[in-house]
């Protein structure tokens, strides 16, 4: 059965870029508890909250506009330095520091993060961390930042079901504004593993084999690209 019945042609209301409204997220099972905790901030312990979720889950789209309804503001965890933490941490106000797994890999952006954590508490600043991984995998070298860490509570965003990953893919499609079947998206939903960072690689290859040929994106496009993308690295074409 159809998860699109309602027509064979899919004409998409194009947007671009992509659009990280409230209005724009897609709630479903996977990612309704999260969307729930972001929406409570004040039951955060401490006024700290963790986002972990694997790639394209939605993090940045979540991070986006909670930031805008409760005027935070939004750093890269590798773009933090320790002596401007104290800016961020603005009294009564908030912090979102994305890709925090990657804090461990950039010069001074733990001393940054521990100076953050340590500065938001006392001034009732809300801190939102958004992550692939949970802290022990982030590599820390600070034993007292990686104690918090640990300790930080935490939300997950789940695996998409089938009608998300189907929801996500319409919305790539219409971000890169193109047209697709009904048919295709079932296809690929198919087809494909339920992986949003999938979905999204996915979409930008096939706009792009789609623009060289001067076509649209067929099912013989996908099948290819979809092939290309599950094939070892360095596999031979």
């Amino acid at each position: 059965m159809s998860l699109f019945p309602a027509a064979r042609q899919l004409t998409l209301d194009l947007t671009t870029p992509p659009a990280h409204a409230r209005a724009d997220f897609l709630p479903a099972p996977a990612n309704q508890a999260a969307l729930d905790m972001l929406d409570q901030p004040l039951s955060w312990p401490n006024g700290r909250m963790l986002l972990v979720g694997p790639e394209g889950a939605g993090k940045t789209h979540l991070a986006a506009f909670w930031a805008a309804e409760n005027g935070a503001r939004r750093v890269s965890a590798s773009g933090l330095r320790p002596d401007g933490a104290d800016l961020l941490a603005a009294e009564g106000g908030a912090v979102v520091v994305e890709d925090a797994d990657h804090a461990g890999f950039a010069a001074g952006a733990e001393q940054a993060l521990f100076h953050l954590w340590n500065l938001c508490g006392p001034r009732g600043c809300l801190l939102l961390l958004t992550a692939r991984t949970p802290p022990r995998d982030w590599g820390l070298v600070l034993p007292d930042l990686r104690s918090r860490m640990d300790a930080m509570p935490q939300v997950r965003l789940n695996p998409p079901d089938e009608a998300l990953l189907a929801a996500v893919l319409v919305k790539l499609f219409a971000d890169r504004q193109q047209a697709v079947s009904a048919g295709l998206l079932d296809w690929l939903v198919l087809h494909m593993d339920r992986d949003l960072g999938l979905a999204r690689r996915l979409v930008a290859a096939m706009d792009r084999a789609a623009m060289a040929e001067k076509g649209p994106i067929t099912r013989r496009i996908a099948a290819e690209v979809l092939d290309q993308l599950r094939a070892p690295q360095g596999a031979d074409a």
